[in-house]
C-alpha cells in the first residue's frame, strides 16, 4: 500500500471516530458507521477492530460512559436517570449495570466519591484508540504574543496526577459559590511539574479561574494568584485536553531550539476556551502558553 493510499484509508477511519465523538447520542450502528468510513459493513468491524484496538462496540459504549461519568462529577444539577438516558439507555439499571463493569462503582457512588485510578484505567483504551493517528504540529501552527497580567483565584493541586480531578471537582464547586462560572471567568491550569519526570507525591498543578476580586478566606483553600504578564509562544490545540504532554513536547523539543527564543521563569500553562462535555471531546479548544523572555 502506497503513503498516499495509508493516508486515505486512515482518513476514513477517522471520520468514523469524529462522528461517533460528536454524535453519541445518535444512532451508531455499524450500518451507520461503515457508510460513514464508506466500507462494506460485511468487514467494517474487523477493519476498525485491527485499526484501534478495540471493537465498534466497546468505542461507543465507552464514548457515551465517559461523558456520562463527567455529567455525575461535575454536574450537579444532572439527574442519574437523565444522564443514563442521554448516554442511550432506556433504563436507569441496565446504565447502572454497564457503568459498575466498566469503572468499579455505581452511578451514584461515582457521583458521590469518584474513585480516579480506576476510571483512568477505564477509559484509557479511547486515548489509545485517539492517539493512533494524531494530528501532529508544525512551527506555523505556534504565535508568540504578549500575555497580558491575570489575577486569578487559584486552588493548588499536589500529589498524584491521576487525583486531580479530585481538585478540580472542589474547585468548581467553589467557583459557583462565589459566582465565577466559566461564562464569567478564564479557565487557566498551571503547570508546575512534568509527570513524567515527576514523583507522583510531588507532582503540582493549579487551577485557576480568572478574577480581579479578593478573595475572601474560605475552607476549600483558594487563594488569590497572579500569571504575570510577558511575552508567550501560544499553541492552540484542538482535541486533547486532558493530555497536553505531546504538545508540550512538541514546543519543548522541536520549536524552541528552531525558534532562538529562550523561556522565562514561570511555569508552562494553558487557558481552557472550550471545555468537555460543553463541546465534544475532540472539538475541546485548549492555548497552551510557553513563557519567553
Amino acid at each position: 500500500m502506497t503513503k498516499a493510499a495509508l493516508e486515505h484509508y486512515h482518513a476514513r477511519m477517522q471520520r468514523v471516530l469524529d462522528h461517533i465523538d460528536r454524535h453519541p447520542d445518535t444512532d451508531l450502528r455499524l450500518d451507520v458507521l461503515s457508510g460513514i468510513a464508506a466500507f462494506s459493513k460485511h468487514h467494517f468491524h474487523r477493519q476498525f477492530t485491527a485499526t484501534f484496538g478495540l471493537s465498534v462496540h466497546r468505542y461507543v459504549q465507552l464514548v457515551r460512559l465517559k461523558r456520562a461519568s463527567y455529567h455525575l462529577a461535575f454536574r450537579e444539577t444532572d439527574t442519574v436517570t437523565g444522564v443514563a438516558m442521554d448516554a442511550g439507555y432506556e433504563a436507569p439499571d441496565a446504565f447502572a449495570r454497564a457503568f459498575r463493569q466498566r469503572v468499579g462503582q455505581s452511578p451514584s457512588a461515582f457521583r458521590k466519591t469518584p474513585d480516579w485510578a480506576p476510571w483512568h484505567a477505564a477509559f484509557a483504551p479511547l486515548t489509545h484508540a485517539r492517539s493512533k493517528h494524531m494530528t501532529t504540529h508544525s512551527f506555523n501552527d505556534v504565535t508568540v504574543r504578549d500575555f497580558p497580567a491575570t489575577p486569578v483565584a487559584l486552588m493548588e493541586h499536589k500529589g498524584d496526577p491521576a487525583r486531580v480531578y479530585e481538585t478540580v471537582q472542589r474547585f468548581i464547586a467553589w467557583r459557583r459559590a462565589a459566582g465565577l462560572g466559566r461564562d464569567a471567568a478564564a479557565t487557566f491550569t498551571v503547570f508546575h511539574s512534568d509527570p513524567r519526570a515527576t514523583p507522583p507525591e510531588d507532582f503540582r498543578l493549579d487551577v485557576c479561574a480568572s478574577t480581579d476580586r479578593p478573595i475572601a478566606p474560605n475552607a476549600a483553600g483558594v487563594e488569590a494568584g497572579l500569571i504575570p504578564a510577558g511575552r508567550c509562544a501560544v499553541l492552540r490545540v484542538i482535541g486533547g485536553a486532558e493530555d497536553l504532554e505531546a504538545p508540550a513536547l512538541f514546543l519543548y523539543r522541536d520549536w524552541l531550539p528552531a525558534s532562538g527564543e529562550e523561556v522565562r521563569d514561570f511555569p508552562l500553562f494553558c487557558q481552557r476556551i472550550t471545555l468537555y462535555p460543553d463541546v465534544p471531546e475532540q472539538e475541546t479548544v485548549t492555548d497552551l502558553f510557553l513563557p519567553l523572555v
